[in-house]
């Protein structure tokens, strides 16, 4: 491929400039800091920010000076091992770095001693705007949050501003890198988002499915040995009435017995393009001798990592609303702002969950307990089961304890799912590598509900009830108009 032409220019902020509010060094002075833009001619097909021309591909490295070698921090998480040179730390690219989960990660493995890359769009905010949502925190412009990060830590992490689904730029963003990890979170990852209307639902597979195809050709032409830790999702199993196994289940029939990768049963075009995903990896794993691991998440909770509450401006997001908002997440704020908890139906449905926390402590686990060539390994990624009653006899609980008058109402349930049924899932793998689970407690739930309330002049009630409905998805585009 021909190499890009490219125009950069640097920024240079001001040692006087304080981004987090406190130095950094010990003469007490902040490290200044610049960033590199380099802007190419290749065509970037999806609009990534307000304002951004359509037609261009943007290649963001924001860095910054000077830039120190970063050594491991901690032997244990295998940070000083690659399939390159042992000697150095391991170069790990994480695909949609400044979402939910990503963000977290990259500073937990940045703080490991990593050497760290964020990839995005940045099209997450983008959705925000067009549909009238917010974080319940407030967050940063990804550029801020690199600075104070630096400032606070002396540690860079490099950002590449591009969408992946442009194979151009995904390439020259391989060969400028050069991962000998990836960890790919860059994808649309809301259900009732993929439900909104035949546009979203185009795009979510589109996204989801092209982009990760990039990603394993781009891992074929130019870092054969890089691993690829990809973000899944336990609802591709669905809700069967037999155990969930990990992955794979084995199957006697007719005298005859083979173990086969488990039956998948989505349960939206969301769900459905991570099965797509799954389905593309193992391919490649087989036919290339690709190395991935795919971590089959339940749903995340929490807000706050080690990392994350070093500073105001490295806070994540938080989603409460009706499309991007996660279960445990909202009725936590529910509860703060005195709106009685939303219960979908019976609430029964029964899902896997795990904290924030364990997500990073998940991803470093693969990455330092890489799968072999051709290994193609599923680990499903949760440390508990509750269903919806069982969260909101929680919270409600929790928040009786701190003088709130937590209410529950059932609400018709918007997607189509089973609201009763068996659920037992398999959680043995992570386990058996070192996960530490930070379970669900009393003081966890206090310290999630405090952080609601901390911050809850900035809900919008009108954001709280759910406004997507699986049945009525056609093709006219929707807004999803406050209710």
């Amino acid at each position: 491929m021909a190499h890009l032409m490219s125009t950069s220019c640097s920024i240079k902020i001001s040692s006087s400039y304080r981004p987090c509010g406190q130095p950094l060094n010990q003469d007490r002075t902040v490290l200044p800091n610049s960033f590199t833009i380099k802007t190419s001619k290749s065509p970037f097909k999806r609009l990534v920010s307000k304002g951004q021309r359509a037609g261009r591909s943007c290649l963001v490295l924001a860095t910054a000076a000077p830039v120190s070698k970063i050594v491991s921090a901690n032997p244990r998480s295998g940070s000083d091992r690659s399939p390159n040179d042992s000697s150095k730390p391991q170069r790990v690219m994480v695909i949609g770095g400044d979402g939910y989960c990503g963000w977290a990660t990259a500073l937990h493995l940045s703080n490991k001693g990593y050497k760290v890359a964020i990839v995005d769009s940045l099209v997450r905010r983008l959705f925000d705007h067009q549909l009238g949502l917010d974080s319940l925190t407030p967050i940063s412009s990804i550029h801020n949050r690199l600075r104070c990060w630096k400032a606070i830590t002396g540690k860079t992490i490099e950002l590449y501003i591009g969408d992946i689904c442009d194979f151009e730029f995904l390439s020259e963003t391989f060969n400028s890198f050069e991962p000998d990890v990836v960890v790919h979170f860059g994808e649309q990852r809301s259900a009732p988002y993929s439900m909104i209307d035949r546009s979203r639902a185009v795009f979510t597979q589109k996204n989801n499915v092209i982009g990760t195809l990039n990603v394993l050709f781009a891992i074929k032409e130019f870092r054969e040995e890089c691993h690829l830790v990809k973000l899944g999702t336990m609802g591709e199993y669905g809700t069967p009435n037999i155990d969930i196994e990990e992955g794979y289940i084995t199957i006697s029939h007719n005298g005859r017995t083979d173990t086969l990768p488990y039956p998948k049963q989505a349960s939206s075009f969301y769900h459905l393009s991570k099965v797509h995903d799954s389905n593309n990896i193992a391919f490649t794993c087989k036919a290339w001798g690709i190395r991935a691991t795919d971590l089959n998440q339940g749903v995340v909770y929490g807000v706050k990592t080690d990392e994350t509450s070093m500073h105001e401006q490295l806070c994540n997001r938080l989603d409460y609303d009706g499309v991007f908002g996660t279960a445990l997440n909202r009725f936590c704020v529910q509860a703060a702002v005195g709106h009685p908890l939303t219960v979908y139906g019976k609430g029964g449905q029964t899902r896997g969950y795990l904290d924030i926390r364990d997500t990073v402590q998940c991803v470093e686990l693969a990455i330092a307990n890489p799968a072999k060539p051709g290994e193609f390994r599923v680990f499903n990624q949760f440390t508990e089961q509750f269903s919806v009653n069982e969260l909101a006899a929680l919270v409600t609980k929790a928040g009786q304890k701190l003088g709130l008058d937590v209410q529950t109402i059932s609400v018709p349930n918007p997607r189509v799912e089973a609201e009763e049924h068996y659920y037992n899932a398999k959680h043995t793998k992570l386990i058996e590598l070192g996960l530490k689970p930070h379970l669900l407690s009393d003081s966890l739930l206090d310290s999630l509900l405090n952080f609601a309330i901390e911050f809850k002049d900035r809900v919008d009630t009108k954001q709280i009830m759910p406004s997507v409905s699986w049945k009525k998805i056609g093709v006219k585009p929707q807004t999803v108009p406050a209710n």
